[in-house]
């Protein structure tokens, strides 16, 4: 961030910079006291933001320390950042007044003398991002200053009872807080600095070993500060923005749902038989029931699991090629489409970070595989029948149940209708016995007969992730709808303050 001089004159054109982010950092009161500040001072002296280890209290430069706001004069409420006569706000109003601020600084002083560390937080907001989603217009230099307190206002409740073991208050009012907005850098600045006010006497709260036992912990764990970006994001972004991200999020469990729902269509045909032998004699027989992947993606080495991983990441490789080429490159156009909104939300992704898409395209793998291998697990041993036959049993009862039950989808309108006589002529082929064998028909249906059961368990339990992923998404819709709402509540206050 650099300084502009000027008031709400934010560089635009930054498309691969992310659109807000949120460092961290502290101050110990053992420090602070050493040095002689006063936390009561940082509403009218402070800095911006830095990042801590993992290590509490070690500091490493990113952007200016926070030690350096106790020198510096009239920062936080300067004519030359701020457009408001009354630019402090917190949990309670969006204005501090002369009054307000001075029970501010004896709250800040008394957390001090308890003990507690000195929280600040930086959001940084580049111009692109305000201007898309209607919160900044670079034309008449107008911010839309009280919707951004009401997003801070929520992230300081999120980061104050989510940001460390337990809540760092332990009532509604053991955590003072305040914030302000700044406009003369070339993004959007907006500080929040907090303090637990009330003596720390938590163990769950307090250093138990190192040079600082006793003190506070102060590290907010990387993944909290990441949960903050989001909901602040999702507070602010617009509804046109979030429609688009949520079309696309709909798009790709639609084709999740698509694929996995026929996989089983797909994988009665006798042309894969081989490959579904290979996978099942490949499965760690100590584990024999309770086959599946586990979080683990299927290409990973350091598992019991990884011969057979392999094997079925090779044959839905095979699958996505052919029988779900089309449904499979429109989920990967859209995972990246994804990605490019991440790209707009967040910044360019960091070496070692995983995109969505891949993430999406591991979950889909993972999905199909256990689906698999939760059919593996209904065969049970039995010496009197080869591991073809019992194949062959499920094949066909997974072809019975789908062209009995459910109608065949647009992509799976190619599927031949003589796909009955393929799976015998295949199934005889691998025994070495005649198509018409009375023999191997008796055989044959024995099977079929004899696990029965175990494939209606199988096809219950694809019906019930199916219906668990419909729910999810329905949820997930739900949820958004919620928070369209809660959006038009805030927007309603705002325009009430600006009249009253």
């Amino acid at each position: 961030m650099t300084k502009t001089g000027k008031l709400a004159a934010f560089k635009l054109g930054e498309k691969k910079t992310a659109m807000v982010n949120l460092p961290a950092q502290f101050v110990t009161a053992q420090d602070a006291n050493s040095r002689g500040w006063s936390y009561s001072k940082l509403v009218d002296y402070a800095k911006n933001p830095d990042k801590v280890n993992d290590f509490n209290n070690e500091s490493f430069k990113e952007v200016m320390d926070l030690k350096k706001q106790f020198y510096e004069a009239g920062y936080a409420t300067r004519a030359s950042a701020t457009t408001e006569q009354e630019p402090i706000f917190s949990s309670d109003k969006l204005h501090y007044n002369n009054h307000d601020i001075s029970v501010l600084r004896k709250r800040l002083d008394k957390a001090q003398a308890n003990g507690n560390n000195i929280h600040e937080l930086a959001f940084s907001l580049r111009g692109d991002w305000l201007v898309e989603n209607n919160l900044y217009d670079p034309k008449t230099s107008n911010i839309d200053q009280d919707k951004l307190k009401h997003a801070q206002q929520k992230i300081a409740k999120t980061l104050i009872n989510q940001g460390f073991k337990l809540s760092l208050g332990e009532s509604d009012r053991d955590v003072v807080w305040f914030g302000v907005i700044h406009q003369d850098t070339d993004h959007l600045n907006m500080h929040l600095w907090f303090a637990k006010e009330t003596k720390e006497k938590r163990p769950e709260m307090l250093k138990q070993s190192g040079p600082y036992k006793g003190q506070p912990i102060g590290v907010i764990p990387l993944q909290k500060i990441e949960l903050a970006k989001r909901e602040f994001r999702n507070e602010l972004m617009n509804e046109k923005s979030r429609q688009k991200r949520t079309d696309v999020l709909k798009g790709l469990g639609q084709l999740k749902k698509d694929i996995v729902s026929a996989s089983g269509e797909v994988l009665s045909d006798g042309r894969y038989i081989s490959q579904l032998k290979a996978i099942f004699f490949a499965l760690p027989q100590d584990q024999k029931g309770h086959w599946q992947v586990g979080n683990k993606r299927l290409m990973d080495n350091n598992t019991k699991m990884a011969k057979a991983n392999h094997l079925t990441n090779q044959l839905l490789n095979e699958l996505f090629q052919t029988e779900f080429k089309a449904e499979y490159t429109a989920f990967k156009k859209l995972g990246q489409q994804f990605d490019a909104f991440n790209i707009e939300d967040q910044g360019v992704m960091h070496k070692g970070q995983r995109k969505l898409s891949e993430n999406k395209d591991q979950e889909l793998r993972r999905r199909l595989a256990n689906k698999l291998y939760r059919h593996f697990n209904q065969i049970q041993d039995n010496d009197s029948e080869t591991i073809d036959r019992k194949l062959i049993g499920i094949r066909s009862r997974m072809h019975d149940d789908q062209g009995g039950r459910h109608e065949k989808t647009a992509f799976r309108s190619g599927f031949k209708e003589n796909n009955s006589q393929q799976t015998n002529s295949n199934a005889s082929q691998i025994n070495n016995t005649p198509v018409n064998s009375e023999l191997n028909k008796a055989q044959t249906d024995k099977v079929m007969l004899k696990n029965y059961k175990s494939f209606s368990k199988i096809n219950r339990i694809w019906q019930q992730d199916i219906r668990a992923e419909t729910n999810a998404e329905r949820k997930f819709l739900r949820n958004q709808k919620n928070a369209a709402r809660e959006q038009q509540i805030e927007e309603i206050e705002s325009q009430n303050h600006r009249t009253i």
